[in-house]
């Protein structure tokens, strides 16, 4: 076979998921048992990868399922702790007393202390807390998941204390020859490489993310306002840009001096100490008057409601009065133990010990090993910290039985599709091209897996212009490997070696790298399970395709803009590629400025109020 039909055969699996979940709007308790088996057929009958292999995968997807399940019922047990406790309450009218514009307290919840729980657990975290948070404060819970996952974006290349860069980029690099060889003549060592490289993630993302705030307030009021306006979000631009350099100033200059490890955790951090107190007291906020907020529910679009969707008024039913610290401390425990258990090296040591590991040595004789750390994912600590809030709230004992039974329906309701989403990613990365369905001319690509061939043919393509497309090969790894720590193990030596191909020199290609990482933070807006598991904390089931066709606005603009500032400082700076990429931003802005009601993703047609 020809690289063009090996290439067309490795967009299956890819083109299954788009056209029965984003194009037939089939929920993904069902899109994804059929791209399953197409995943499965593909690899075994015409990629010609051994079906042990493939059943090691699956085996391996299917644990890797249940650890993300065990984090989404962690996350919803918090939130339903706090919920029957009457704790959401106070929290409700703690934001609403900082500002009762919904539009500032997206800002603050989604984009800040989002940033501050990626930095701290990553893997989808935020959104499985950002959203639950948003919904028990009054926003629909298609409106909460969608804010949330925008902000899966610029933090995420430095979330889990660095992991995507530590593990990812470090892992693809490491040891190998040709990143060896190209830094002997560059007077610097490996680590200091690695520096450069996460000196320019932090750069690029700083750049182009701090507009995320303003694209997803203005996503709020275009998909949720009555006015269906754009311009209701971009009212709010001084405070969305204040709010996102707020974050990305000391984000960058955390990563140029300490490395990858903390600038999303404390670059978030001193974001919220800047915004929070300037909020309050109204600096730059709309004045009275001029607040967004919701219609009365009674309006709302039936597809808008997740289960948790609840009456405010309801909360305090039978509930005691909470105090704003207390309602706050299970959130503060969260954060700070999470920052523990991945920085104290004895906790962490302690939560990782192979006593308390699940393990499965080669699977079915596939050569891919299985291993879970229950206590080490974020689920153990919300689930500690669900039980020592039952008694610091002094719950009684019906109100947490409520608080479980509910969880565990919501994580069931999302593990139908989880259970296929994830070993499919698993099948789809660990496939491995047989020689003998290689043309003569492609031979070097036998033993390659299916992202490997794709990312060939793009470079092949693309040329001396392909740092524009690196992000987008990083968010294709996203995408269906469902973690920006994976792009960046699976593409970090191909996007070195394809920038080596077209004559760029070794600091260049770091550049390049830094773009694979751009793109796989980018990717993880619409990659499935971050998708599946953010609707499942608020209940919201079956709406995946409508939540990845909103998303895709403001990730196009991540991988575009990204694109052509890389080039940009590839080739110097301030130059044609920059010029073309201030045009990106500004025919985004001006598409929303200008926007008059024509439908840039079609709205539901099930109008139906609830």
């Amino acid at each position: 076979m020809s690289l063009t039909l090996l290439s067309l055969i490795a967009l299956l699996p890819v083109v299954s998921i788009l056209i029965f979940l984003v194009f037939l709007n089939w929920p993904a308790s069902r899109a994804m048992p059929v791209a399953l088996v197409v995943t499965v057929l593909t690899a075994i009958f015409v990629w010609g990868t051994d079906a042990n292999v493939v059943a090691g995968s699956a085996f391996n997807g299917l644990f890797t399922a249940l650890d993300i399940m065990f984090i989404v019922l962690g996350a919803v047990l918090l939130l339903n702790t706090v919920k029957e406790s009457g704790a959401i309450h106070t929290i409700r009218q703690g934001f609403i007393s900082i500002s009762p514009d919904r539009r500032i307290q997206a800002i603050i919840i989604a984009w800040l202390f989002g940033a501050f729980i990626e930095g701290a657990a990553g893997f989808g975290t935020p959104a499985a807390i950002a959203a639950p948070l948003l919904v028990a404060i009054g926003f629909p819970a298609m409106a909460a998941v969608m804010v949330a996952l925008i902000i899966q974006s610029t933090p995420v290349s430095f979330g889990a204390i660095g992991t995507p860069i530590q593990v990812g980029v470090h892992t693809g690099l490491t040891d190998q020859p040709a990143v060896l060889a190209a830094l002997k003549g560059s007077g610097m060592n490996f680590a200091e490489y690695i520096l450069y490289i996460t000196s320019n993630v932090a750069l690029i993302h700083g750049v182009i993310g701090t507009l995320i705030p303003l694209f997803m307030v203005a996503m709020l009021t275009r998909f949720f306002g009555k006015a269906r306006s754009f311009r209701e979000g971009l009212q709010v631009w001084k405070f969305a840009l204040f709010a996102g350099l707020s974050f990305t100033i000391p984000y960058y200059i955390i990563a140029t001096i300490l490395g990858p490890e903390f600038p999303s955790l404390l670059g978030s951090l001193i974001g919220l100490i800047i915004v929070v107190p300037a909020a309050k007291a109204g600096f730059l906020t709309p004045k009275e008057g001029q607040y967004f907020d919701f219609e009365e529910r009674s309006k709302w679009e039936e597809d808008w409601f997740g289960k948790l969707n609840h009456e405010p008024a309801k909360i305090l039913e039978g509930k005691k009065a909470i105090s704003i610290w207390m309602a706050w401390l299970p959130y503060v425990l969260v954060a700070g133990l999470l920052v523990i258990s991945r920085t104290v090296e004895p906790v962490t040591a302690f939560l990782k010990d192979p006593k308390f590991t699940i393990l499965f040595e080669n699977v079915f004789g596939s050569g891919i090993n299985t291993a879970s750390t229950p206590l080490y994912l974020p689920g153990f600590i919300f689930i500690v910290v669900s039980v020592l809030t039952y008694f610091l709230h002094g719950m009684n004992s019906k109100d947490y039985a409520k608080a479980w039974k509910e969880s565990f329906k919501t994580v069931i309701a999302a593990g139908a599709a989880l259970i296929f989403a994830v070993p499919m990613i698993k099948i789809f990365l660990n496939t491995s091209l047989s020689a003998d369905k290689v043309a003569e001319s492609v031979q070097y690509l036998a033993g390659q897996n299916m992202p490997l061939v794709l990312a060939e043919t793009v470079s092949v393509i693309s040329g001396d212009f392909w740092p524009i497309f690196a992000p987008a090969v990083g968010a294709l790894g996203a995408f269906v490997a469902g973690s920006n720590t994976f792009s960046n193990m699976m593409f970090s030596l191909f996007q070195f070696g394809a920038a080596e191909n077209i004559g760029l020199n070794v600091n260049q290609a770091g550049i390049v790298v830094a773009l694979q990482a751009i793109g796989g933070a980018a990717g993880n807006m619409i990659c499935v399970h971050n998708v599946v598991a953010a609707s499942a904390t608020v209940g919201l089931v079956g709406k995946e395709g409508a939540l990845i066709r909103r998303v895709m606005l403001p990730m196009t603009y991540y991988i575009l803009a990204g694109g052509f500032f890389g080039m940009a400082l590839i080739h110097g700076g301030v130059n044609v590629y920059f010029f073309i990429y201030a045009v990106i931003v500004m025919v985004y802005l001006f598409r929303l400025i200008t926007y008059k009601g024509q439908g840039l993703v079609a709205n539901s047609t099930n109008t139906k109020a609830v």
